[in-house]
Order: C-alpha cells, then structure tokens, then sequence
C-alpha cells in the first residue's frame, strides 16, 4: 500500500492523486513498505532491480540509471570507496530521482512539468522528460554554467534564466509552481523515493552489509535524505542491523545546518549565500532542513563546512589523480579531508562518498593555471 503523508499536519493523499504538497503548506513524504526480495540479484543493473521498493507501478524511463560502480583509494592513510554517481545518463546522481519521479508523472498521466536547480537536477528532470514526451520548463538562476545551461536546453526544455540567488530561483519557481506540476527534486517526495536507491546499492555492493561511514554532500539534502531513507528502509526490514553514521558537508560560503548544529537553533538562520564554487550546495534555505538535522542526530553523524580554498585544493588533489569531478563533489572529498584531520572519521572505518557530478558540468570553475 503506497500513499502520501504531510509532514506537517499529518493528512494522507492516495498515490495517484497529482498533488506535491499538503493543502496545510506542508511537504510530503511517501509511506509504503518497501520490499527486498532474494530475486534482486537475478535482475538487470540497475536501480530498477528495487522494483517492490519504489513506488511506481513499472520502470516508464530506462536511461541505464543505477548500480554505479563503488572504487576503492586509499587517502591520508586511511581505505575511502568513492561510488561513482556522475555515470548517470545526464551526468549526475539526480537521475536517480529524476528516473523514479518522471516514471510517477508517466502515470499520472501528466504532460507537462516544471522545475528550479542550479543545473544538474534541471538536467536531469529534462533528460527523463524528453525520453518520456513531457514538457518541461527549468528555473535556474542567471550564473548557471554555460554546460548545464547547454545540456538543458539540448533536451527541448524550456529554459528560464533568473536574476539574483539560488533561493531568489527557488522562491520564484514555487510561485509558478501553484498552477502545474512541481518536479522538484526537494519539494516532490517521489524525487527522495529515487535517489534512496544509492542506499541499497551500497548495501549490495558490499556484501549486503553497510559502511561504518558516509560523507555526503547537504545543500537541500536529496542525496543526504536518500540515503537516511534507503537505510532506514534496510533497517525496518531486517536486511541490516544497524545504520552507518552520516556526515554531511557544508561549504562555508553557505552553511545554515552546521550553525543550527553549533548554536541548538529551533529555527534557519537568516543567511545569505556567498558565492562559491560549490554552487550545487548553496542553499540558503533547505526546505527539509529538520529532517536532515533528525538524519545526523539519529545517525550519530555530524555536520562539517569547507572553505572555497579547501574546495578548490581537493579538486585539484583528485584530478591529478585521475578523477575529473565537480567541484560540487569537490566538497565532499574536501570535507573528508578535515574529518580526518580532526578525528571525527578514524582509519579503521569503512568510509564511503557519492561523486556525484561529472567534472564536465563545469569544466571552468577552477584555473590550474
């Protein structure tokens, strides 16, 4: 049984009715009972194998998304397993959401969406939209780079260019939002229902057990909350005994969630983003923020933020060593970097990060000379 929850007032919608958010205001989240069956591993690879676990009735967009492969590197002493989520058909690891919540659209036979990003999840809900004839117009703001921009517009999305902040694209976008479908890969909880399935990856790649650690990029936490979801999932069915802690990763051109850590805060802090080179994360105001303080809480994990300096030495440290990645994800690596540093991660511990963009989104973001 598939439906949907407010998390604010608590009002349930069946699944097949086209609503992204509660008549209170509020967001939702879908309640099912995901299964696991021992057939999984007879199926294709990909994250449709999940299939008793998604909330779709069958997989409308196939692209060759999911069960990207995890390498291993060994770093500051310590063993690290990268799993590499830019090999998605548009690059990134939101065609994970954009699989499952564009099949979801198919069926509720909508025909056109729209949508706000800072690039890869426009890209990404454009690609499954025009492999499944959905419209589908994009907010991004007037910045974006001229890669993502392209790759956009190649997938017959409309484009539309906002002047000022990520948060300024947000607010207009859920504006003309209220009169159509919102694919938004924070706001639609289908989004969340695909990008959970890195969690089970892991969990079957590794011999179906689960790291001690993740480290994972927070901006509005899609990768962050999938993976507290698909663990969960794991949990509540007995497939593991225990969840892996998670760390997530701020950068300090725009960090809400590390000081409502540092400081106890009920509430967001009124900040503006800075500018940075991570612009994938700089999200001044994270619509599911308490969710993902609830995720570092329950995980005993911890939020950590980087310096554009300790940005941009990352990037460079793992392009010389062969993986070209963005500088979203340059983050990430940057923030394990000072985990160790301070002893929040040990050497003994199984540590995993998603790169979860290709190098190639933004190719200039960074001089190496």
């Amino acid at each position: 049984m598939i439906g949907l929850v407010c998390s604010s007032c608590h009002k349930e919608y069946a699944e097949y009715e086209p609503v992204w958010k509660c008549n209170c205001g509020g967001f939702l989240d879908v309640k099912m009972e995901p299964q696991f069956p021992r057939k999984i591993t007879q199926r294709n690879p990909d994250l449709w194998r999940y299939k008793e676990a998604l909330p779709v009735a069958r997989d409308h967009a196939i692209l060759g998304e999911g069960y990207t492969p995890i390498i291993k590197k060994n770093f500051k002493g310590s063993e690290v397993y990268f799993k590499m989520e830019f090999l998605f058909p548009t690059g990134s690891f939101k065609d994970r959401g954009a699989a499952v919540l564009i099949s979801k659209v198919k069926e509720l036979g909508l025909k056109q969406v729209m949508v706000d990003s800072s690039g890869n999840a426009g890209a990404a809900i454009a690609g499954y939209c025009a492999a499944l004839g959905i419209g589908c117009d994009v907010y991004v703001p007037a910045d974006t780079p001229s890669g993502k921009v392209a790759q956009i517009m190649a997938y017959g999305a409309k484009l539309i260019r906002v002047n000022g902040t990520r948060q300024d694209t947000a607010d207009l976008a859920f504006k003309q939002a209220q009169n159509t479908y919102y694919a938004s890969h924070y706001w639609n909880p289908f989004f969340l229902q695909g990008t959970k399935t890195f969690a089970y990856e892991i969990w079957e790649q590794f011999n179906y057990k689960v790291p001690d650690v993740l480290v994972l990029p927070v901006g509005h936490g899609t990768i962050f909350l999938g993976a507290f979801i698909g663990f969960k999932d794991l949990l509540q069915a007995g497939m593991i005994d225990n969840m892996p802690r998670l760390i997530g990763v701020q950068t300090m051109a725009c960090n809400p969630l590390v000081t409502v850590m540092e400081e106890n805060l009920d509430r967001l802090p009124p900040k503006e983003a800075q500018e940075t080179v991570a612009e994938g994360i700089a999200i001044s105001q994270p619509l599911r923020w308490r969710q993902i303080i609830d995720g570092i809480r329950e995980t005993g994990g911890k939020l950590v933020s980087v310096s554009e300096e300790e940005i941009t030495q990352s990037y460079r440290y793992w392009s010389k060593r062969g993986l070209f990645i963005e500088t979203t994800s340059a983050a990430v690596t940057a923030g394990l970097e000072k985990c160790l540093a301070q002893g929040i991660l040990f050497s003994n511990e199984l540590v995993t990060i998603p790169l979860t963009g290709s190098g190639l989104k933004a190719p200039n973001k960074v001089k190496f000379n």
